[in-house]
């Protein structure tokens, strides 16, 4: 009994969060308010998750800069960064929109504006959206305080600090090495923290889907469900055919990353929410070779400049309104609202409903489609969100991966033979698996020496 009960959340977790989620839908559909009731069940877990993203960005980017060579590396590890998330972007707004043209969803639905009121929900998001600039992202990134970025959560607030603080470590050379050693061990401690919280994975995929399920159930679905199922087809063919080919540039293949990243890929798709397995994602691409300190850039920048879920669903939502409307946007409109998307979606870390915020600010700056048009698909977003999470995190996977080969500072075979199970991970992974080693054998181990495979 132990011993299955160490494998269900050890290395076999990805079954426990399966067989949860499963559980939790099926809750949802039997008993609709119960299940809408466990909301706080999967609320809890990624709020668990999410205090402590902010420590393990600044430890891990500390750790990472100051102990690399030269801090020119720095800025060239961010641009190739930067060139990776606007190529991903680009090409998921792009094929959103050409999908959105060849099969034309919303036509035959014949909405009328004056026939549609914004809810209360959804007067929210147009206010907010109505009240973003494409600046707002970078006056974003500076905080009010030092303290307040860890307070407020803001990725890309403790970004910013940890670079400046590491690179003035760096700087004081010696004298510095010290501090980066226990920055080092408070990064251990945090990430034992986060190996505790995992166990609870499978409670938290359970409420999640039971509320999801029980709150809009199937007849939300069955309205528009074409533009559902089409988004999920097409979302899943972007992760396979799209990240496919990148993969196949950089020397590896895609089937074994999704692979490696099972259990991170069940969690968000449980709990709608990619945000949360930033931890244990940082710390499993270690785990295959990407170096620190391309990690610990490429993934919490990531967060903010490389979202491919939102901007395939942009393209998505944006065509399937104006069809709605009988709107016929004509090539160059189309052209305009994508670069229009280009922008807007970099602001989109940190804000709730990032997707329907952008989509709403976009829609309203443009008035080339009626805002209102989002209330036909606010009832249909949640399961949209959890697609959108679910390519973003590819995209998130693929992203360290991608810099890493361009630097040159990953061993691709290895890294192949890892996530395929023949070899242990370079660097444990922050997962309950590692509750299974002998205590002596944790004694033994350091920040870079094999570990027992998770998977």
């Amino acid at each position: 009994m132990r011993s299955a009960l160490k494998s269900a959340f050890g290395p076999r977790l990805y079954i426990t969060v399966a067989v949860a989620i499963v559980l939790g839908a099926a809750v949802g559909f039997v008993f609709p308010s119960f299940g809408a009731s466990l909301a706080p069940i999967g609320t809890g877990f990624i709020q668990l998750i999410q205090m402590l993203i902010a420590p393990v960005v600044f430890c891990t980017i500390v750790t990472g800069i100051a102990g690399a060579g030269k801090l020119t590396s720095v800025g060239r590890i961010g641009v190739k960064a930067l060139v990776y998330f606007e190529l991903m972007t680009t090409v998921a707004l792009a094929i959103g929109l050409v999908v959105m043209n060849l099969l034309k969803p919303g036509a035959g639905i014949h909405a009328k504006a004056s026939e549609l009121k914004l809810s209360e929900a959804a007067q929210g998001y147009v206010s907010t959206g109505q009240h973003q600039n494409w600046y707002d992202f970078i006056l974003n990134i500076i905080p009010k305080s030092f303290v307040g970025a860890f307070t407020d959560g803001n990725v890309l607030q403790v970004l910013l600090i940890a670079v400046l603080f590491a690179v003035a470590l760096k700087m004081l050379g010696a004298k510095g090495e010290p501090v980066v050693a226990a920055v080092g061990r408070i990064n251990d401690a945090i990430f034992g923290i986060i190996k505790l919280i995992m166990y609870l994975a499978p409670l938290g995929a359970f409420g999640a889907m039971a509320y999801t399920t029980g709150k809009f159930g199937i007849s939300t679905l069955v309205s528009l469900g074409s533009i559902v199922v089409l988004f999920w087809v097409v979302g899943i063919l972007f992760c396979l055919l799209a990240f496919g080919a990148m993969a196949r540039i950089c020397g590896l293949r895609v089937l074994p990353v999704y692979r490696y990243f099972k259990d991170e890929i069940l969690i968000t798709l449980g709990t709608s929410n990619y945000e949360a397995v930033m931890p244990q994602l940082m710390r499993k691409l270690e785990g295959v070779g990407c170096p620190k300190p391309i990690v610990g850039l490429v993934v919490p920048s990531g967060y903010a400049f490389n979202g491919d879920g939102v901007c395939l669903y942009l393209g998505f939502a944006s065509l399937y309104i104006a069809q709605a409307f009988d709107i016929n946007l004509s090539i160059w409109q189309q052209i305009a609202l994508l670069a229009v998307f280009m922008l807007t979606s970099k602001g989109s870390a940190g804000v709730a409903g990032a997707g329907f915020v952008i989509l709403a600010a976009t829609l309203s700056s443009t008035g080339a489609v009626p805002v209102v048009g989002i209330m036909l698909l606010l009832g249909i977003d949640r399961f949209l969100s959890t697609m959108r999470g679910l390519i973003s995190l590819a995209g998130q996977m693929m992203g360290s991966l991608v810099v890493s080969v361009w630097e040159q500072q990953l061993d691709r075979p290895r890294a192949l033979r890892i996530m395929r199970g023949h070899e242990a991970p370079l660097v444990q992974a922050p997962l309950p698996a590692a509750a299974t080693a002998s205590p002596a054998a944790d004694s033994r181990q350091g920040d870079a020496a094999p570990v027992p495979a998770a998977h």
